[in-house]
């Protein structure tokens, strides 16, 4: 088996995820460089109740499922249980890691959000996260960030620890170099792929890194 990419990408849902969007999702997957495939999906939902989430969730998972991407559930420790998800990614105020990891199993994939922190990526790493999570590194449209985080950041994480970190916030085929450089072994990109064409956006970031 070839070694993957050293950098892969993390598709982070649109709020509307209604309608045919799991068919642009299957698209976007389906359209990824082999420089940088996809390997995670995120499903991100605002005031959007339990069984409502379960149901968009539904076509989605199955979508990952069949192309072997990992599916995370948003901020909620107990949609991810329903659903049998893959994992959670957890925003400092959704939850601990030993909980997650105590609903979900031991098999579960757990993020936690530590924006420019050390500390807090310290912290998440002792915990038993499966990876962190550092940004805003650019402006972005999609969530409003308080944190500014610098490719140094990530550079620093990788050559220390062996947790993998995502790199998250205002993220394009135009400004991922750095990052990629740096060390980051997941992108986490929600406008640079939902806004436009999918299928282009996705291939669009293997190819800015391909060799």
């Amino acid at each position: 088996m070839p070694d993957a990419p050293a950098t892969q990408l993390y598709l982070i849902s649109p709020l509307d995820v209604s309608g045919s969007f799991a068919d642009r999702l299957a698209r976007a997957i389906d359209a990824a460089h082999p420089a940088m495939p996809v390997a995670a999906f995120q499903l991100r939902l605002k005031d959007v109740d339990q069984h409502a989430a379960a149901r968009l969730a539904e076509p989605l998972q199955a979508v990952c499922r069949d192309r072997e991407v990992a599916f995370i559930v948003n901020d909620s420790i107990a949609l991810a249980r329903r659903i049998k998800a893959d994992g959670v990614h957890l925003g400092q105020g959704d939850g601990t890691v030993q909980e997650a990891r105590e609903a979900l199993g031991r098999e579960a994939q757990i993020g936690v959000t530590c924006h420019a922190s050390r500390h807090l990526a310290m912290e998440a790493g002792e915990a038993g996260a499966d990876y962190v999570a550092f940004g805003a590194f650019f402006p972005s449209t999609t969530k409003a960030s308080e944190h500014r985080a610098e490719p140094a950041l990530v550079e620093w994480w990788h050559q220390l620890m062996e947790i993998p970190c995502v790199a998250i916030g205002g993220i394009t085929p135009a400004n991922c170099r750095a990052l990629v450089t740096a060390g980051a072994d997941f992108l986490a990109v929600s406008a640079a792929v939902w806004s436009g064409d999918e299928a282009a956006a996705v291939r669009a970031f293997g190819e800015a890194v391909a060799p």
